[in-house]
């Protein structure tokens, strides 16, 4: 008799086919905002408040894209931020997330165009935009390269790319502590609170450890047309800034 080693199988990759992605959002979309907050505790907020200080909006006569807007958080603080005449677009391809940016956008009285479209396949000219923005929305993309692909055939030559995005920590305890909130904490308050059946939390805390970061995610971009990519960590890592130059 032969005896053989036992197969370990390969972890599960997260699952995000448009459809997926678009009916979760579409689901939790009620009460995205407030889970954000509860979960955060307010930190996301000065995240975008960071953005902006660090990728200023450009002068008038200017023009903002910020892509998987969601409920818009990043555009809406852009709108508040920029001078007279300078043109902010919110893009998302889930239509409920964009409604709640509606009604939030409406009731502060700032002025943001908002636009349903898939971050893959932008319905904009090339070289369109100064500032092209996205929050913890890049992972959430199918296909990551065509989207960043995307977000550099619509900005201008010498213009920037802001990311946003959740990452790893480098330090261990750090890093032991935020990936046991992350597993454990996060998708159980999330779930519960935003009354959704499609894991909506389960999915964020994997998706969030699947997705590369740091210098992994800069070669992306750098290969996406981007010739500048500076990353700025933030709060002991667990987000990280990526100012990025689109190349001429």
């Amino acid at each position: 008799m032969t005896s053989s080693s036992p197969t370990l199988a390969a972890p599960a990759v997260v699952d995000k086919s448009g459809g997926r992605v678009r009916g979760m959002f579409a689901e939790i979309a009620p009460r995205y905002d407030l889970v954000n907050r509860l979960l955060s505790g307010g930190i996301d907020v000065l995240w975008r408040r960071t953005t902006v200080r660090r990728a200023p909006p450009p002068p008038p006569g200017g023009a903002i894209l910020d892509v998987c807007t969601g409920t818009g958080d990043l555009a809406l603080a852009y709108a508040r931020a920029a001078g007279p005449g300078v043109r902010i677009v919110a893009s998302d391809f889930c239509r409920p997330m964009l409604d709640r940016g509606v009604d939030k956008s409406r009731r502060a009285g700032l002025p943001v165009e908002w636009v349903e479209a898939d971050a893959q396949d932008l319905p904009f000219p090339a070289a369109s935009f100064d500032l092209v923005t996205v929050a913890f929305g890049l992972r959430n993309i199918a296909d990551t390269s065509r989207g960043l692909a995307e977000m550099a055939r619509v900005c201008r030559p010498g213009g920037t790319l802001a990311i946003l995005e959740f990452s790893l920590p480098r330090n261990r305890l750090v890093r032991g502590f935020y990936l046991w909130y992350f597993r454990r904490v996060l998708p159980a308050v999330g779930n519960t609170v935003a009354r959704n059946a499609s894991d909506a939390y389960t999915y964020l805390n994997r998706s969030v450890e699947e997705f590369p970061s740091g210098e992994s995610l800069a070669a992306l971009i750098r290969s996406a047309g981007f010739d500048r990519v500076e990353l700025v960590p933030l709060t002991l890592g667990i987000a990280t800034l990526y100012l990025c130059r689109r190349g001429a």
